[in-house]
């Protein structure tokens, strides 16, 4: 099967997933509380964010919440949707094969890898881990959240593919380490960790 095609992100879909309170997949105390939490992680971990890139971007949810954390960094926002280029300015390109001069602090990526094949998914957790040299954010629904009825399927793009969670890891494991909640801090970044702060290293 291909991936998503970009003709599927229309405004039609923002207003379903996205603008209609009825059947938006995310609200704003959601992002709130998860932007806090992100945000004051790194800070904790004193993980150095000047550059931002939010791949996926979506509506733009995160520029808030970036600039409220840090006021001083740059957010860049790229969207594989031309509807949403187009309404909002942001860069096209995919995350599959997107690129950029220098590598970022930060690069967060929610609710897109699940739109890939196998193969476009694959090149896709590769490519995070060029684009970031300090911290991800992932989030992505894996088949198994499908299995234990985490998943509200009311809300949920049923388009989804659903793959297994451990094809997400193998995919990150050469960039990053898992920090927990979505984090993953890149294998570049100068960050000294605790042994227990970092999950599956013996």
């Amino acid at each position: 099967m291909k991936s998503t095609s970009a003709a599927t992100f229309d405004e039609a879909y923002y207003q379903r997933f996205y603008f209609d309170q009825k059947t938006r997949v995310v609200d704003p105390q959601h992002m709130e509380r998860l932007g806090d939490f992100v945000c004051s992680y790194l800070q904790f971990l004193r993980v150095p964010v000047h550059r931002v890139l939010d791949v996926g971007c979506g509506i733009g949810l995160w520029k808030a919440v970036v600039a409220r954390h840090f006021p001083l960094a740059t957010y860049h926002g790229v969207e594989f949707s031309p509807y949403l280029c187009e309404r909002y300015g942001w860069e096209p390109g995919s995350v599959v094969d997107y690129r950029a001069e220098a590598p970022f602090d930060l690069v967060i990526c929610q609710g897109v890898l699940a739109y890939l094949n196998p193969a476009d998914l694959k090149r896709a957790l590769h490519n995070l881990g060029q684009l970031s040299h300090g911290a991800l954010y992932l989030e992505a629904l894996s088949r198994e959240d499908w299995e234990l009825g985490i998943v509200d399927e009311d809300l949920t793009d049923p388009g989804l593919f659903r793959h297994r969670a451990a094809l997400y890891r193998r995919g990150l494991e050469a960039g990053f380490t898992p920090q927990g909640g979505g984090l993953w801090l890149s294998r570049q970044a100068e960050v000294p960790l605790f042994a227990l702060e970092t999950l599956n290293q013996g």
